[in-house]
């Protein structure tokens, strides 16, 4: 979701953009316009390749100028819990991967993608809980594997700036939404997986896990893409910087957004049984807004709308090919 969206606006703003990415979850069609025609070269400028094996970088970079280091290994809070050491161990071998071969051929910039998950989960309290700054990132304590092992490689970034002078920008994201998606049951995040259950109701019942008083700090795919243009051309050795809104939505409100976007009489039922993960988190985004000149823009509603209509014709499509 993320990257091919970056692909498109950096390709827009003039640039060379070279792709790698072991289509674990994505795929090349997210690499194509409307009319199938591709966004950048797919023979000479896609690598599938896994990063989770050392040194397939390396002959890579000598023609790169700036590395956006968003590979990593997540998926929605049930397969998250049900596989942390996997995708701990995963994790770190991808992000120690990238950052040795970006030391042996250094680059211009380096970015690295972190998230809000890496936040000590005490301060992730509720809907109410403070917005969260950039400092609370440390004593750590995370309260997932996944938030430990981004939370390594943001260290390791770090490390690799003290130690070659590689300028780098840490983007710690919160909840990010948008198309395109994965909205499958086995790895498909919150929202996605809301929205597929009110377009499948009522042949797929609207199970909402948990009780729906957690809460996130949702910000849209766009509003991400901006802020990692900005970040090499404003954020390079400033620091961790986050990336949300400073509102926490409950995902019962989410719920409820959904079920009005759809048009039925959605009866919503909530699993208690089910994980919730951390139970609310926003974000003070004062830096990425004096740093960069980042704020949202794109509101919750705007992009659930544009979210359910996507992920509509999706279904649709998949439901005339099965047919």
């Amino acid at each position: 979701m993320i990257g091919s969206n970056l692909v498109r606006r950096l390709r827009d703003l003039g640039s060379h953009v070279t792709v790698v990415d072991n289509l674990c979850r994505g795929t090349l069609d997210n690499l194509r316009g409307d009319d199938g025609t591709p966004v950048i070269d797919l023979e000479e400028d896609f690598h599938e390749l896994d990063l989770a094996v050392p040194a397939v970088l390396d002959p890579i970079l000598p023609r790169v100028d700036f590395v956006y280091h968003l590979a990593d290994v997540v998926a929605g809070i049930g397969y998250v819990f049900s596989n942390q050491g996997s995708i701990f161990r995963q994790n770190l071998l991808i992000n120690s991967n990238v950052i040795t071969s970006v030391r042996a051929h250094p680059v211009r910039g380096f970015l690295y993608v972190g998230t809000a998950c890496s936040f000590p989960a005490h301060l992730q309290s509720g809907v109410d809980a403070a917005p969260l700054r950039e400092v609370d990132l440390y004593p750590a304590s995370p309260e997932s594997a996944y938030g430990w092992s981004k939370l390594m490689g943001q260290y390791e970034a770090e490390l690799l700036e003290q130690e070659t002078g590689i300028p780098v920008s840490v983007l710690v994201l919160h909840n990010v939404y948008g198309t395109p998606t994965d909205y499958t049951a086995e790895t498909g995040q919150v929202i996605p997986s809301l929205v597929r259950k009110a377009i499948g109701y009522p042949d797929e019942p609207f199970v909402v896990w948990g009780s729906g008083s957690q809460g996130r700090a949702f910000v849209h795919v766009d509003d991400v893409v901006d802020a990692l243009v900005r970040a090499a051309e404003r954020g390079l050795g400033q620091g961790a910087i986050q990336i949300g809104p400073d509102v926490c939505t409950s995902i019962r409100e989410v719920a409820e957004h959904v079920v009005a976007i759809s048009g039925k009489n959605i009866e919503i039922h909530y699993d208690l049984t089910a994980p919730e993960g951390d139970r609310g988190r926003c974000a003070d985004y004062g830096k990425a807004r004096s740093t960069l000149g980042w704020s949202p823009r794109v509101s919750l509603a705007d992009g659930l709308g544009r979210l359910y209509e996507w992920m509509e014709l999706q279904v649709l499509a998949h439901t005339e090919t099965a047919r």
